[in-house]
């Protein structure tokens, strides 16, 4: 009886450490920063953020979401309207391994998380790249984090707040904004 007591805390202990180093893990995402100053933690609740639009490739399925600032500036006919994003708008573009459906095989589903990219528009803090700031943070699957993208990643991308100018610089006359609202 005494040694079931003992296995039973054993084990139970056991759970609590490997459930608090997740919840610890989950957690340091927010600590994360790029040189520039861009936080994760100024993108904290992305994930109930709102659809803006998906895409994939042969290397990721995406999503792209916007905060209510951004999603208001596209109900109000951003970018046809030549209106910039006002200051606050936020994006979060989620990228996953691609895989096909378990049970429908032609369609393309996410797989393992690779990375989140982020935009947020401060004409002041970030006037010298079009107003935005830029972040990527790729994820580690093994270890269940997240650190900063570096050349070295998939796709490859610096890692400061001004690490996706120079590629949207081709939507400049769309303040530097590619992805358009998906109809509902």
């Amino acid at each position: 009886m005494k040694n079931n007591v003992v296995l039973t805390i054993a084990i139970l202990l056991g759970v609590l450490a490997a459930v608090g180093g997740r919840a610890i893990s989950a957690q340091d995402k927010y600590t994360l920063k790029v040189p520039g100053g861009l936080a994760f933690s100024e993108f904290r609740g992305y994930e109930d953020w709102k659809l803006i639009s998906m895409s994939r490739n042969d290397s990721v399925v995406a999503t792209t979401l916007g905060n209510q600032i951004m999603i208001d500036a596209y109900k109000a006919g951003f970018p046809v309207n030549g209106k910039p994003v006002p200051d606050g708008a936020k994006m979060a573009k989620i990228h996953w391994s691609p895989k096909p459906n378990e049970f429908f095989k032609e369609a393309t589903v996410p797989d393992k998380l690779v990375n989140v990219d982020f935009m947020v528009k401060d004409s002041k803090r970030f006037a010298d790249s079009g107003g935005w700031g830029y972040a990527v943070f790729d994820y580690d699957a093994g270890s269940g984090t997240f650190k900063p993208g570096t050349t070295a990643g998939t796709p490859p991308q610096g890692n400061d707040a001004k690490c996706g100018f120079a590629c949207h610089t081709a939507a400049k006359a769309r303040d530097y904004v590619f992805t358009d609202y998906s109809e509902r």
